[in-house]
Parts: C-alpha cells; structure tokens; sequence
C-alpha cells in the first residue's frame, strides 16, 4: 500500500532516517524478507520517496536472486502501482529518479527472464527520465548513480548492437558513468554504499581492472565483514582475478552466514576453484549443487561440460563422455562460458589434458603448479595447431599473470601470429591483454592499436565480452 504523498523539501543528497536505513543496510545483506517487515512498520513514519526506493530494490534484489516468477508478477503489479502514484504527483527530482530507477531494475528483471525485447524498452525508458532530470535538475546526486549504470551498460554495449542504441537515441560511456557513480560513492548520500559497490564491481567486470576492483570490495568488508552481497561480489572479482584461495573464503564466509536469500551461484564458483585445485570429485558435487538449485539455464551448459572435464582428468572415460553428451542439450548460450561450453561441445571431442591443467591452474592464480605443468608439455605433446597456438597462449596467460611483462608480450604476439584467420578467442584476448600492457605503461598509441585489434576478429566464442571489455579501455584512452 502507497502512502499519501507528504511535501518534503527536496533533499538533494538523501539521507536515510536510521530507522529505514535498517532496512536499507538488511537489503544489501540480501536478507529481503526482514527488510520487508521493517518497511511494513515504517508506512506512513518516513520520507516516502526513500521509503519507495528501498522497497523496490528490496523487491528486484529478491526477484534477481530467487528467479521466483510468482514474486516477479507481484513486482509488475507494484511497478504498474508505484508508476501510477508517482505520475499523479507534482513533477520533481525524486520523482523523476523514482521512475527512472524503477524502470532501471524492471529492464534488469526482464533480461534475467529472457525477455530481451521487453527489457530494452523498459531501459530505455530509464535512460530517457534519467537524462530530463539530469537536465532540468544537474544538482539532484542520487540521479547520478542511476545515470552511471545507464552510461556504463550503453557505453559497453557490442559492436553489433550499436546501430539499435543509436535507433534508440542512447549514447553512452563507461568513463562517464564511472565518474558519475565515483562522485555519489565519495558523497553523504545513504546511496554511497550502493554505488560504492557498483563502481568497484564495473572496474572488475567491464573495465578488467581486477587489482583495484578486490582491493576496493576487500575495503568494503573490513568496514563490514559480514555483508553477503559483498562478499559475493568480491568471490567473483577474486576468482577472475586468480585468487582462489581468497575466494573460497569469502564463499565459506558466505557458507556460515546463511540467513537472508540463498545463493546458489556460489556453487558455481565453488566448481571452478575445486577444478582447479585438481579437486575432481568435489568439483563435480558443487557444480550437481548449482545444477540442481539455480533457476536460470544460465551457466548450466559450462558446468555439465566441466563436470565431463572433472571426469576425463581423472581418467573415468565413460561417465565423462556422459556427461559430455548431456551438456549438449543442457542449458543456454547466452552467458560467455555456456557460448565457450557449446563450442568445444560442438568439436565432439575433448582439450589436450596437458594444456587444460596449465589454464586451471593458472586461473586459479597456483602459478607454480602451473609452471611444473608447462615445463613438462612435450612438443610431442601438442598434435593440432590448436594446440600449438594454445601452447602459447598459455605461456602468456601466465606470464602476464605473474608479472613477466616482456615474456607476456612475446608469447601474446606469437599467439596473435599462429591464430591467423581461425576462430579462435586466443588472439582477440591475446590482442586485449597487450592493450592493457602497453595502456599500464602509457603507450597509449600501441594500446588502442592492439583494443582496435582485439575488435577486428569477427567471430568466436568470447566476442561479446572482449569487444565490450576493448571499447571501454579505448574509451577511457586520452583523446
């Protein structure tokens, strides 16, 4: 039930009183059915506006978790009331925030339910409130933590959506919208924390600045060590970042802290360390736990496949080409590792053992391990030119990995030269990492050279994300 709206001066920062900033701090603890009655309690003793706000985020964080569709219909039925309400109130910067920001997290559900086509124009809904209060109010901070997101999502936005975004009539920036929610993150608005954890997580996954990403989200616990949404967010950043013992702390953090929503992509990731560790049979009962308990098909086609890889490392044949051939059919290829997945699937065969354990254990940051395993590959060893390139490939992953810049540059190189025309991710991703060497070491020129180049190779499995990840460094490149 909506309050009657109240006249409240406009607060331009936003402040929570601290009784709703309880169940603010309990929302980003993903801990959504206590927040809920502490909303309940505080109908009619708070600012509406902020009030509205919590509540709704409230709601999309519990149907981003849960993917329960019945919790999803009531949201749609809240959105159509919320909109209502606040369209028969006199235009203002809440207003208009409120409206961007709940047409932002509808646009987010709707991805995450495949309806693409739908979440397109509720984002772009957003995007056009977001820049007429921006407009009419520049002086408002909390539209600058949605107005952040909206440049950050467009601004990364694939080579072959951008045509549909100028359709649209969005433009956007990652280095704008990070700027943006760097200036709400360092300010007095109770949204500080949000953007805060926002920032910190586009510099992980959109901007690959992985070292700044852990040590900002590792700030954020110290400040609170039990935040399951931050602990979440720093397991993946680590794990991307070759970190996996840091990692499984924090997911065993998040195993003796379970009050609140579960959630099962932390088995996921508990797959990946366990695989990489050589933990084979542990590995295998993580990603059956992730199977059996995350709703989405996201994420389900890699995991089948790296239960068959768990089973052919250990020399168990049969049950890995069961596995193998159930992957086939399991799932989605919308997520990267599914598209990855689906196309060594669709080989009918399985990777070179050898050079498989070198990558586990170099992303899993045991450099050492990794070492042993590359000095003993033979070149009797690599058969294919695949295997040769990869061979390379490896070495430079590993290499970069462990600071040996002019051996990372080497290999890279040579990974990029023995790709030629195939589709292979070697050489796009070979070409991004030296953007990112020479972009460390302000070459700046070489740098959006080898991004410029990392966009060129028109096809493979990982095309999305490296375009993404290639135009946010060249956008961030000095004009």
């Amino acid at each position: 039930m909506l309050c009657t709206h109240s006249s409240f001066a406009t607060d331009k920062v936003w402040g929570f009183d601290s009784e709703l900033n309880k169940a603010y701090q309990l929302v980003l603890n993903l801990q959504t059915d206590q927040a809920k009655a502490q909303l309940i309690k505080l109908e009619k003793h708070t600012n509406e506006f902020h009030r509205l706000y919590v509540i709704s985020l409230c709601e999309t964080v519990d149907v981003l978790i849960s993917e329960d569709e019945k919790k999803y219909e009531q949201l749609e039925t809240n959105f159509k009331n919320r909109t209502k309400y606040l369209e028969s109130l006199t235009e203002s910067p809440e207003v208009l925030f409120l409206k961007a920001e709940m047409n932002l997290q509808r646009g987010f559900n709707l991805i995450n339910l495949g309806q693409e086509l739908s979440a397109v124009w509720a984002i772009r809904s957003a995007y056009n409130i977001t820049q007429e209060c921006l407009k009419k109010y520049p002086d408002f901070l909390p539209i600058k933590k949605t107005s952040g997101v909206m440049q950050v999502m467009v601004g990364s936005v694939p080579d072959k959506f951008h045509w549909f975004m100028s359709l649209l009539g969005m433009k956007g920036s990652v280095q704008v919208g990070q700027k943006q929610l760097d200036d709400i993150r360092l300010s007095k608005s109770s949204l500080s924390q949000e953007a805060n954890l926002l920032f910190y997580t586009i510099k992980g996954f959109i901007n690959q600045q992985l070292d700044e990403s852990s040590r900002g989200l590792t700030e954020a616990l110290k400040k609170d060590p039990n935040n399951r949404l931050v602990l979440f967010l720093a397991a993946n950043i680590l794990v991307k970042n070759g970190q996996s013992e840091e990692a499984l702390k924090h997911i065993q953090s998040l195993d003796n802290n379970p009050q609140g929503l579960p959630v099962y992509f932390i088995e996921y990731m508990r797959g990946d360390i366990h695989l990489q560790k050589e933990q084979y049979p542990q590995a295998i009962q993580a990603y059956q736990k992730f199977i059996t308990n995350y709703k989405s098909q996201s994420f389900k086609k890699d995991s089948e496949y790296k239960m068959a890889l768990a089973y052919f490392l250990q020399g168990k044949t049969e049950q890995a080409r069961a596995a193998f051939e159930k992957a086939k059919t399991m799932g989605k290829e919308t997520a990267d590792p599914d598209k990855y997945a689906a196309a060594q699937l669709r080989t009918n065969s399985f990777p070179n053992a050898k050079i498989l354990k070198v990558r586990l254990c170099t992303d899993g940051g045991y450099y050492e391990e990794a070492k042993e395993k590359l000095q003993e590959i033979k070149p009797s060893d690599l058969v294919s030119e695949k295997d040769k390139t990869e061979y390379y490939y490896r070495k430079a992953r590993l290499a970069h990995r462990t600071n040996d810049l002019s051996a990372a540059k080497l290999f890279y190189q040579q990974t990029i030269d023995m790709t030629g025309n195939n589709a292979w991710y070697f050489a796009p991703n070979a070409a991004l990492q030296l953007g990112y060497i020479y972009q460390a070491s302000r070459d700046y020129v070489s740098a959006r050279t080898y991004f410029e180049k990392a966009l060129s190779y028109k096809k493979h499995e990982y095309k999305d994300s490296i375009d993404g990840k290639a135009r946010s460094a060249i956008d961030q490149l000095p004009k």
